[in-house]
């Protein structure tokens, strides 16, 4: 329809916003990783980085990260299949992206309320006689705060895969004898395996860097290196050093999605 002239004209917005808000702030992140409070050029800040203080709080963040994404992974994988089987579909999905609509600080305030010492679970807990302590400032409440607000995430990517799959497939691997364990192995995963590599993507990555509510929902009681960037950042002022985790984090998204990408897209699946 438009001349290659015409294209490349229409790609300038576009290469504008790149260079702009993508491109540019990530440079600037390098160099200010290579900088100190004074404005000096120096390696210590990738030498501290690598010390043991943050060696630990990476692999606490990656833990984590791990631990969240393995949760969103566990439930939505069957709720998948649940809600493409049913005929009640789109009532189902609308009401699992309704909650993306609302901010995540509204939603991590509400479980606040839900989780504090006088929230409604507490009560209900201390009606059951489990114990009427709060639920806040903990690992359990973290990750479960942050498996909901990643949930949607997770599940719609495995939505979009297992959907596609022809239900003639799998009744067919049936009819030849197969069982469950061998359709699932031979038929459903590779189906599905690029539903669940977007789904660990979009859930893992975020996860390594999340702050808010490791501050409201955990207490601070588990630090990581979003919490970590925040606080260089805000507090500390020392920006060369926050940049420095930044950079890391970029590098480790980066590889993420290099080693989950479809490496078969343009040649198929064999």
């Amino acid at each position: 329809m438009f001349d290659k002239k015409t294209r490349s004209f229409f790609l300038i917005p576009y290469v504008l916003w790149m260079l702009m808000f993508v491109v540019f702030p990530i440079l600037l992140i390098v160099y200010y990783s290579f900088h100190d409070t004074q404005g000096n050029f120096t390696l210590n800040n990738y030498v501290e980085f690598f010390g043991k203080t943050y060696l630990w709080m990476t692999f606490y963040s990656f833990w984590y990260a791990l631990i969240i994404t393995l949760v969103c992974l566990v439930i939505s994988y069957p709720l998948a299949f649940i809600i493409s089987r049913s005929k009640y579909k789109e009532i189902l999905l609308l009401l699992i992206i309704l909650p993306t609509w609302i901010n995540i600080l509204l939603k991590t305030y509400a479980f606040i309320g839900l989780f504090s010492k006088n929230g409604n679970i507490s009560n209900v807990l201390s009606y059951l006689g489990l114990g009427s302590e709060g639920l806040l400032f903990n690992s359990f409440s973290f990750v479960f705060v942050s498996a909901y607000i990643f949930m949607p995430f997770m599940l719609l990517p495995i939505y979009n895969s297992v959907a596609g799959i022809n239900k003639n497939l799998i009744d067919a691997s049936y009819d030849l004898g197969a069982d469950f364990k061998t359709t699932f192995r031979k038929i459903i995963l590779p189906l599905s395996i690029e539903g669940v590599k977007t789904g660990v993507q979009v859930t893992f990555i975020p996860a390594l860097s999340i702050f808010m509510i490791t501050r409201l929902i955990a207490g601070n009681k588990i630090i990581n290196l979003g919490t970590a960037i925040e606080e260089h950042f805000l507090v500390t002022q020392n920006v060369g050093l926050g940049s420095t985790i930044a950079v890391f984090l970029i590098l480790t998204m980066a590889l993420i999605m290099i080693l989950t990408s479809n490496k078969n897209k343009l040649g198929g699946t064999r």
